[in-house]
């Protein structure tokens, strides 16, 4: 795994919280980039070439996870979900709460099955009812190390599965980020090129709202993931996406509330993928939307399209992605950038 995608993947950014990864974004897209800064709002933008037309990258750098939200008596940790977490994939993981003073490890934790009612048993429980143990004794040997409002990842490390598969923390859409990168150290066009690692999309794709109002461009492209269909229990007519079949192009989101892309961005998008032998998939999404969904609806309208990877468990904990769908989404995205400049 190269060592820039593994330290992407394994760094700290929850909605709002997104210090740790944005100061590695800023760093490594000042090195390909000709300036780069921190917005008001905590998008880091990059800029690079000259031209008269301006056209804008999109990939959020937040991922989901929790919150503290009270420590009882006993030392253990509520918490609150921030972004879309399934109930059900968060009893015992191993979580790092980030405390002022450096990393908490704690195991999430709730009522144990064998202690449950019958009625209890058949229900999902519910993380209101879980807790996140640190080991500690009492509220005040907790709060020596964890504070109400620390921030909580997920630890599950990242690597390779197996061949071109691989694995880690915050897929969703870290890989994206580490996309950005990579095509800006590649692309030489006579444009104004900005690269946008945004926040808080997972909470309602706010800082692509406000980084697309500032950068004003004439066409934009969002830089996200998606959800494969190569698992047991999912149709074909669910989701017909493979890992390794190429970058999927988005044609709509959330059943049309989110990004509609239009014929002709499509068509620009599939040509440039047929021309240049690049794989590619076409999705359909039924539910979830991205950045792109915020940014074509910015001031008068802004073109855009959305390039996602395929990936697995999408908002669990752990996913899954082929780093071959992720060069995909390098080479199109240059691609496209090279053909809309010349426009």
């Amino acid at each position: 795994m190269d060592p820039l995608l593994k330290k992407i993947l394994e760094a700290s950014g929850i909605s709002g919280y997104e210090k740790e990864i944005a100061a590695i974004m800023k760093a490594e897209l000042g090195k390909v980039c000709d300036k780069v800064e921190t917005d008001i709002f905590g998008n880091v933008i990059a800029r690079k070439g000259k031209g008269k037309k301006k056209i804008m990258l999109a990939a959020h750098m937040d991922e989901i996870g929790l919150l503290v939200k009270y420590i009882t008596k006993d030392g253990y940790l509520n918490f609150i979900k921030v972004g879309g977490i399934d109930d059900r994939i968060l009893l015992g993981k191993k979580v790092i709460i980030k405390g002022k003073n450096g990393d908490v490890q704690g195991i999430i934790g709730s009522k144990p099955p064998h202690l449950q009612r019958d009625e209890e048993r058949k229900q999902t429980v519910k993380y209101e009812d879980m807790f996140i143990d640190i080991g500690a004794r009492s509220r005040e040997d907790a709060e020596k190390r964890v504070a109400v409002a620390d921030a909580v990842i997920f630890d599950t490390g990242c690597g390779q599965l197996h061949g071109n598969l691989y694995y880690g923390k915050a897929i969703d859409n870290r890989i994206g980020c580490y996309a950005l990168i990579k095509i800006m150290e590649k692309l030489r066009v006579a444009a104004e090129v900005f690269a946008v690692a945004t926040v808080q999309e997972e909470v309602g794709l706010k800082g692509a709202r406000t980084a697309s109002f500032k950068i004003d461009p004439q066409f934009a492209i969002a830089i996200d993931t998606t959800v494969a269909g190569d698992t047991p229990g999912i149709k074909e007519t669910e989701s017909s996406l493979k890992l390794g079949n190429g970058v999927a192009i988005t044609v709509l989101e959330a059943s049309g509330r989110g990004v509609i892309v239009s014929e002709q961005v499509r068509e620009l998008f599939m040509d440039a993928a047929k021309k240049n032998k690049i794989k590619y998939q076409l999705d359909v999404i039924e539910g979830g939307m991205t950045d792109g969904a915020i940014i074509y609806m910015n001031r008068e309208g802004i073109p855009t399209g959305v390039l996602s990877i395929p990936t697995r468990y999408v908002h669990a904990p752990t996913g899954v992605f082929s780093i071959e769908d992720v060069n995909s989404a390098i080479e199109l995205t240059k691609a496209v950038v090279e053909k809309v400049a010349k426009q």
